[in-house]
């Protein structure tokens, strides 16, 4: 294991010409302390988790100690947001340390840099405990996304819709690539600067596919294919990002950049995350063609590398989008089968899903909840069936749905017991709700850490049904309906 000065730094993108990032240095918080430190993503880095209690660990992360081996950057990118491509965007308050073990370390909050476009480049405790938590949450889920090490909070003061407290997370991630890197340099023209990231990307992160016979070719199907899997887990789940702008997509296939997000409460297929997108662009049952939508802008700056003639770049570019529809339909429909407890393959099975959704949906029925006590269903009717049909307004439906979803079961002969603990190893007992965020965030401007590590400890395991946490299996208070998120959150 390492401590803080024995960790060893490299920075590889930092190797790389001047022109795909901007050196800047942290500009330190005022009175800047811990608030949280995360054992388990320190163990990627093989960090000692004792290290939580240096009293230099603030004093590095916050930029006020000069750091061994680090070379801070911030990445220049592009991206189409809401739909409208903006020519250049970049790490306007985030920076790359350099990276240890595989991952890289990136300050987020850590002050202005040269893509801040004016703002003061500060992250905010409402949105940095948002992120902490929710990137331990998608994977203790099982879903690809960037982690988090630590977050610090300061007395320093910053306005979003309200004066806040400025924080800082310390996030990690094998790479922070984005489709919009790609895209300022082939909307740049800049088509060499475009091959040499693509380069980087194949010896980084795809060393298999350097040898193919079109290797950015068989890079952008990867794409492709990682981020229709990603896209079903989303669904799969009942996440919602709500700013899926392609600057906030990752070229690894990671759920990237939480800001305004929500698991469902209520199955809703159009629900909004975001106050801001007032179009709906990124509702719930939205982001699938999103994810399309982006690769297709991804897709688009890989034209030069794809061929010289343009129309057989086009030609080429397609078969790639071709493949994330039937990837996508896969992966959800073998997520929603684990969901339901299927092991066998049914050309009825969509319609059997499809029935399910409508009922919740008309039902107002808790997404979470539901699957969960579902895994408890047996073949045969049991008094406990109340347990699952109670969450239906209208029980004929339900004892509709479920005469079929036995038959179904029958077909395979499914055995009660072993059903019941795949379940629950696919349906979660916790997810992040809104209202429990923001009871964490609201403890957390107090200076009071306890609330954001009971949540930690808690989502790390959230298919394990934990001693005294019923309260966080259950539904939602009323109050929770009237949290508001904007892209500042």
């Amino acid at each position: 294991m390492y401590t803080l000065d024995t960790l060893p730094f490299k920075n590889c993108f930092a190797q790389l010409p001047a022109h795909f990032y901007a050196r800047v240095a942290p500009t330190p918080l005022e009175n800047a302390r811990l608030l949280s430190f995360n054992a388990a993503a320190a163990q990627l880095i093989q960090l000692d988790p004792a290290e939580a209690q240096n009293p230099n660990l603030v004093a590095y992360f916050n930029g006020e100690r000069a750091w061994q081996g680090t070379q801070p950057v911030s990445m220049l990118y592009a991206g189409h947001q809401f739909g409208s491509y903006v020519p250049q965007l970049g790490d306007g308050r985030a920076m790359i340390l350099g990276e240890t073990q595989g991952w890289e370390l990136q300050l987020k909050g850590s002050g202005p840099t040269p893509f801040s476009r004016g703002s003061d480049g500060r992250a905010v405790i409402r949105s940095t405990v948002r992120e902490y938590l929710c990137s331990e949450a998608m994977h203790g889920l099982g879903i690809p996304t960037t982690r988090a090490l630590c977050m610090l909070i300061s007395d320093e003061e910053v306005y979003r819709e309200r004066i806040e407290q400025a924080a800082l997370l310390v996030r990690m991630a094998p790479s922070h690539l984005r489709f919009g890197s790609f895209e300022v340099f082939f909307h740049r023209r800049q088509y060499a600067q475009l091959t040499e990231l693509a380069d980087f990307l194949l010896a980084q992160h795809f060393p298999e596919l350097q040898h193919q016979p079109e290797p950015y070719l068989a890079l952008l199907e990867a794409v492709v294919k990682r981020t229709a899997r990603l896209m079903a887990q989303w669904q799969c789940v009942g996440f919602a990002h709500g700013v899926m702008n392609t600057d906030n997509m990752s070229i690894l296939g990671l759920t990237l950049d939480y800001g305004p997000y929500g698991f469902l409460d209520v199955y809703e297929p159009g629900f909004i995350s975001n106050h801001s997108d007032h179009e709906g662009r990124y509702a719930f049952d939205q982001q699938p063609s999103i994810g399309l939508w982006n690769l297709n802008a991804l897709a688009h700056a890989f034209l030069p590398l794809l061929a010289d003639d343009p129309d057989e770049a086009v030609e080429k570019a397609r078969s790639a989008l071709w493949q994330y529809q039937p990837e996508f339909d896969q992966a959800w429909l073998n997520g929603m089968r684990a969901k339901l407890g299927l092991q066998a393959e049914f050309a009825a099975d969509q319609a059997l899903i499809a029935e399910l959704l409508t009922n919740m949906q008309q039902n107002l029925v808790d997404y979470t909840i539901f699957f969960r006590r579902l895994a408890s269903l047996s073949r045969q009717p049991q008094n406990t069936d109340t347990k699952v049909r109670d969450l239906f307004l209208e029980r004929t439906a339900f004892e509709s749905w479920v005469e079929h979803y036995r038959q179904r079961l029958a077909q395979e002969d499914s055995l009660d017991a072993q059903r019941h603990t795949q379940m629950r190893q696919v349906n979660p007992a916790y997810i992040l709700r809104n209202y429990m965020a923001q009871q964490a965030i609201e403890q957390a401007e107090r200076g009071d850490a306890r609330e954001v590590e009971r949540l930690l400890k808690l989502l790390q395991q959230p298919f394990t049904e934990q001693v005294g946490m019923e309260r966080y299996a259950d539904h939602p208070p009323a109050w929770a309906d009237s949290i508001s998120l904007s892209c500042s959150s």
